[in-house]
């Protein structure tokens, strides 16, 4: 609307158009009427080229007013001169509301040439009834439509400006949306690291710092043989803790895509039996190995972390660990005959937290049961028909049940 080359054009072609019909014969018969006509043309269109054109996007109130004065002289001296020139109308209304830049100015500049247009027909005539009569008929419809079209024309510019501006707020906003994004990925991600880390690489070196007691204590009191054994187990449990370094490094988890969760908690009872010497009996159910990798590994930390606390805080002499499924769920069971713990008088820490947390972003739920002298319970169940969650890491138990003991 604001274009300056297609006004360009709609003026020098409706000037044109409007001299050559002068020229044809349309308008006025005799020789100074049609110079009059003609002057009247090329001034119209000079004062747009000097006047309007450079305000043209930027509501100059002064160029409009004079753009405005001068163009109801035009008409009104060329409307007097000859009525075929009322047709300069069809130019002056649109650039009286473009010029305009509101619609009351728009509607003052209709009835400026509209009021002009009204003169000339007047002065015309010659003041008689009939040319007033033909005037006031003439510039009421004119004005009347052009008002009307204009007020239409800015409804629709208004909107579409209102859209843009709306457009841009919802740019700006989804920007911060996705900066935000990026930042909670971001600290997910390293919430999911910092539990990876206490539940692999974590627990491997406490596992090595008490073989390494074990072997000083073997060595101190003589048991050569022993303490050579300890030691081999303390150079498998490196190894394996360097595996899950690199396996932390490669952004991969314990669990290959293959199915191997029997596979993996055996390992993990190898290691337990080899901390603390107690035994310990593992289950896993052949429809378990089917589970999809995320579910593998949430099964896989809970297991470390639950074998874990038995293995620094239970006492125990005998655990199980039992993974099945069934009822639309798999379910994990670790099992000790510790020394159990008053679930009321048990503080928290970031290896409870972890589990429970983990669990509950995977869509299960976690119980613990315990008693003081009676062992402790550790239930992990995850729903089959949830989606799974890679590295799930958020979410807890029940403030009303008992929890196990917590890894520092």
């Amino acid at each position: 609307m604001l274009d300056k080359r297609w006004w360009d054009i709609a003026v020098v072609a409706g000037s044109a158009s409007i001299a050559m019909a002068i020229a044809f014969g349309l308008g006025p018969g005799g020789a100074a009427e049609r110079a009059v006509a003609y002057a009247a043309i090329t001034a119209f269109a000079l004062a747009y080229f000097l006047i309007a054109r450079p305000a043209l996007g930027t509501a100059s109130t002064v160029r409009f007013a004079t753009f405005l004065t001068i163009t109801a002289v035009i008409l009104a001296i060329g409307t007097a001169s000859t009525e075929f020139l009322a047709t300069l109308q069809v130019l002056a209304y649109p650039l009286a509301w473009v010029l305009g830049d509101t619609r009351r100015r728009g509607v003052i500049g209709s009835a400026v040439i509209a009021l002009a247009v009204m003169v000339g027909y007047t002065f015309g005539g010659g003041f008689s009834i009939g040319a007033f009569v033909a005037g006031v008929t003439t510039a009421g419809f004119s004005f009347a439509f052009a008002t009307a079209f204009g007020l239409w024309i800015s409804g629709i510019a208004e909107y579409g400006e209102e859209r843009a501006r709306l457009l841009d707020e919802l740019t700006a906003a989804q920007a911060e949306v996705r900066a935000l994004s990026h930042e909670r990925g971001a600290s997910e991600e390293r919430e999911r690291l910092a539990r990876d880390i206490h539940d692999t690489l974590a627990q491997s070196l406490a596992g090595l710092v008490i073989l390494a007691e074990r072997a000083g204590r073997q060595s101190r009191e003589g048991a050569a043989d022993a303490a050579t054994a300890t030691l081999a187990t303390v150079e498998q449990v490196a190894r394996d803790a360097l595996d899950e370094a690199r396996a932390l490094v490669a952004r991969t988890a314990a669990v290959p895509d293959e199915a191997a969760l029997g596979a993996a908690i055996e390992r993990l009872a190898e290691r337990f039996r080899a901390q603390s010497g107690a035994a310990i009996d593992v289950s896993v159910d052949a429809t378990a190995e089917a589970l999809d990798r995320d579910r593998q590994v949430v099964l896989l930390r809970c297991a470390q972390e639950g074998l874990s606390n038995v293995a620094r805080h239970a006492q125990a002499t005998l655990a199980t660990v039992a993974v099945r499924v069934a009822d639309g769920a798999a379910t994990l069971e670790i099992t000790d005959d510790g020394r159990g713990f008053d679930p009321a008088a048990s503080g928290t820490g970031f290896g409870i937290d972890g589990m429970g947390d983990r669990v509950a972003l995977a869509g299960g739920t976690f119980e613990v049961d315990s008693a003081p002298g009676a062992g402790t319970t550790v239930r992990v169940r995850l729903p089959l028909s949830s989606g799974a969650v890679a590295g799930a890491v958020a979410g807890s138990a029940p403030a009303d049940e008992a929890r196990t003991e917590v890894t520092p």
